[in-house]
């Protein structure tokens, strides 16, 4: 399917404070009530502004994974300490410590409401499984469960390829994957880790990782659906975690990953040139996050124009799109703008996009 928005946005919003209220104190029956009201408010917004492909914000998340924590189990109580950069702390996610199976589906619960009452083409958003063995995989807790993170990924896919198909098949437009791990095949200290803390080889993990993630795009692209693939280096209450461009892993991931589109962080030196673009086959699109969601200082669109400009010499404008660099709140917590510079944020994409692509 061809990706046929010029502006677009991640996919998680930042949490009005009535919500997060209402999410400590409420149950779930009420608290379901509560959602809805903000899930249309958000709607109505994103289309006022002139967006054309709506999310729900992930207001019925805990964060942008906790779909699959919450839908499988297997997962133990214990957590796994995780290194940030940035000015606050990090979250910790769960260990696997039993046999991982699905409880229900990930997202059933998100997208009759999302699909019934958008006012456009609707994104669903789900981690690429490929999070999992990198971050709940604990030594001396989960070899009970699995002898490696490659037999705990593949234990994995299946529950995402289903969860795709089924997605494509009630009408969500774009199902976009969530792949923060792809940052640490660029990371020189995250590669390190990689052959240090999972035993693998970097070049290998890399590869089983694009056919994990393929396995289960294939449904989404199987049912008519826009797939698309997100790529950060973290982002976590304006955190970070890795840095450093694309190059590295741009040629094959571009070409072997069986996606419409790359929502591709770019708002900062962290991120590196465009160069990598180079490596677009024709008919993906590349979507420039250059705007942040990590802080409230608000870009301005002469500047992004710029950007666009250079990246157009790189790979065809018309290849080319514009978002954010990553959700406003991958967390519920949320990172550290207010809604306000959220808004003003989004604005400035559409803005931008219409400057660049009129019509």
């Amino acid at each position: 399917m061809a990706f046929k928005y010029r502006a677009d946005t991640v996919g998680s919003l930042l949490r009005p404070a009535a919500l997060q209220k209402a999410r400590e104190r409420l149950p779930a029956d009420e608290l379901r009530e509560v959602e809805n009201a903000h899930i249309r408010s958000v709607l109505e917004r994103q289309a006022r502004i002139g967006l054309e492909i709506f999310t729900d914000g992930e207001f019925r998340r805990g964060g942008f994974m906790s779909d699959f924590f919450d839908a499988v189990d297997g997962l133990g109580t214990d957590r796994v300490p995780r290194e940030w950069s940035g000015p606050t702390g990090g979250g910790l996610p769960h260990v696997v410590s039993g046999k991982v199976r699905a409880k229900r589906r990930l997202t059933r619960h998100e997208v009759d409401f999302l699909v019934r009452h958008a006012p456009g083409d609707v994104k669903i958003t789900l981690p690429s499984p490929n999070q999992f063995p990198a971050i709940c995989y604990k030594k001396g807790v989960s070899e009970a469960a699995y002898g490696s993170h490659s037999e705990f990924l593949w234990d994995i896919v299946p529950i995402f390829e289903r969860e795709i198909a089924a997605l494509a098949g009630e009408g969500v437009a774009c199902i976009q994957v969530d792949a923060p791990r792809y940052s640490y095949f660029i990371d020189p200290k995250w590669r390190g880790y990689i052959e240090r803390e999972m035993a693998t080889d970097a070049d290998r993990a890399l590869d089983e990782a694009i056919r994990a993630d393929n396995a289960c795009i294939r449904g989404a692209r199987a049912g008519g659906a826009v797939a698309a693939m997100h790529l950060c280096r973290g982002n976590n209450r304006s955190q970070w975690y890795a840095e450093g461009g694309y190059d590295p892993i741009a040629e094959k991931l571009f070409n072997a990953l069986d996606v419409d589109a790359f929502l591709l962080e770019y708002d900062s030196e962290r991120a590196g040139t465009f160069e990598p673009l180079r490596h677009l086959p024709a008919g993906k699109v590349a979507v420039l996050g250059l705007v942040s969601t990590k802080r409230d200082v608000l870009e301005s669109s002469d500047a992004l124009m710029r950007r666009i400009d250079e990246a157009s010499r790189v790979a065809p404008i018309e290849n080319l799109a514009i978002s954010p660099q990553c959700g406003f709140a991958s967390t519920a917590a949320g990172n550290l703008l207010t809604e306000d510079d959220q808004w003003r944020k989004l604005e400035l994409v559409v803005e931008t996009a219409a400057r660049v692509w009129p019509g």
